[in-house]
């Protein structure tokens, strides 16, 4: 087994220290150009953003979750209106659902941890008016499936994609499916800026214009003149400009993540006990980004402390809880599935601070483990 060391969960400084030469130029000239809010970079980063995604409308927003409530209210999603969403998710999204003034409904997750289609089709009222899917992990859910049951029901499909920049489904990306959809660039997703930051998307020109008035005080872009109720749900120009530079490299991250799963795949497959994420594979109706390298084991928390011993840093994504089972939210549901789930998963260290060495001695200090 390679020589003991530290592999920490995420690396933070990294964010900044692997590119501190350009970031610094960024923020130099953006401040001497006095180009803070609504600018020249946040324009190229939307128009460069949507190019990247085949969408129509890209909007920098201030932060996925905010995306997600302005993606709800653009689609008319309102009191008395119940949104259909996969409860192995962050509270982010059921948040927005509950802020828009709809009541979340929480469903099962799939083996591959993605929302289940055949349980939302049970929880179909007449109350219903959208399947809002976390694109969770940098994979999508089968949205064929998915719009099939919006399509048959009269639903609206509204993208959780805050962690799916670049994964696609059948050759169309996360975050171009629905009517609308929101997306984050919180520092550890993978194209993260500096601090909070999102994106909402969609194809419809009417959604577009009432993204534009929730953003901005509900002052018409073009004449300035307040013509509706809005916020301040602005993109700083900042972190658009650091955002945008980092898109230009965006595929050769894609690439490595994909390099950095095949190796966990190649490494662990044998091991019975562990059930990994789908492999990377280029012939296949999914094209993941690995946002996160979500594992399932028996006696998790041993695992967990087990790595720690040996310098490996783990994450159990949102507490290892799912949603319907914050009872102090007034959730009630019982989902076994989802809850069977939640109670094995563990994140392995992905991220692109991370060597090749690396993820080989992760692996292999995980091997030691499943020996024992």
């Amino acid at each position: 087994m390679a020589e003991a060391r530290k592999v920490p969960f995420f690396n933070y400084p990294f964010v900044y220290t692997h590119e501190e030469k350009e970031l610094t130029e960024i923020f130099q000239d953006v401040g001497r150009r006095g180009a803070f809010i609504l600018q020249q970079d946040l324009r190229d980063f939307e128009k460069n953003l949507a190019e990247f995604m085949g969408v129509k409308f890209a909007l920098g927003v201030s932060n996925g979750t905010d995306g997600l409530l302005m993606a709800l209210r653009a689609a008319g999603i309102g009191q008395g209106d119940e949104v259909i969403f996969c409860s192995h998710t962050f509270i982010a999204t059921a948040a927005a659902i509950h802020y828009s003034g709809a009541t979340p409904i929480p469903a099962e997750t799939n083996e591959d941890h993605q929302i289940d289609p055949e349980h939302v089709k049970t929880l179909i009222t007449s109350k219903t008016k959208a399947i809002m899917p976390t694109q969770l992990n940098g994979r999508c859910s089968n949205m064929e499936a998915l719009q099939k049951i919006a399509d048959d029901h009269g639903l609206h499909i509204i993208e959780d994609a805050a962690q799916g920049l670049g994964a696609t489904f059948k050759g169309k990306m996360a975050g171009t499916f629905g009517i609308g959809a929101a997306m984050s660039f919180y520092p550890a997703k993978v194209l993260g800026c500096l601090g909070d930051g999102g994106a909402v998307f969609t194809n419809d020109e009417n959604i577009y214009e009432n993204y534009l008035l929730q953003r901005d005080h509900g002052r018409d872009h073009k004449t300035g003149e307040v013509v509706a109720w809005g916020l301040n749900l602005r993109l700083d120009n900042l972190q658009a400009a650091f955002l945008n530079h980092r898109l230009k490299k965006y595929p050769e991250v894609i690439k490595r993540r994909r390099e950095m799963a095949g190796m966990y795949q190649e490494f662990l497959e044998d091991i019975e006990e562990i059930v990994l994420p789908p492999a990377p594979t280029e012939e296949d109706d999914y094209f993941d980004i690995y946002q996160n390298y979500e594992v399932r084991v028996p006696n998790r928390d041993e695992y967990k402390a087990f790595l720690a011993e040996h310098g490996v840093g783990t994450l159990i994504q949102w507490g290892g809880q799912g949603i319907h089972q914050m009872k102090k939210l007034g959730f009630t549901q019982s989902l076994p599935k989802t809850e069977d789930i939640v109670s094995k998963i563990i994140l392995l260290p992905m991220n692109m601070s991370l060597s090749n060495d690396d993820i080989e001695y992760v692996c292999g200090i995980t091997r030691k483990y499943f020996k024992k």
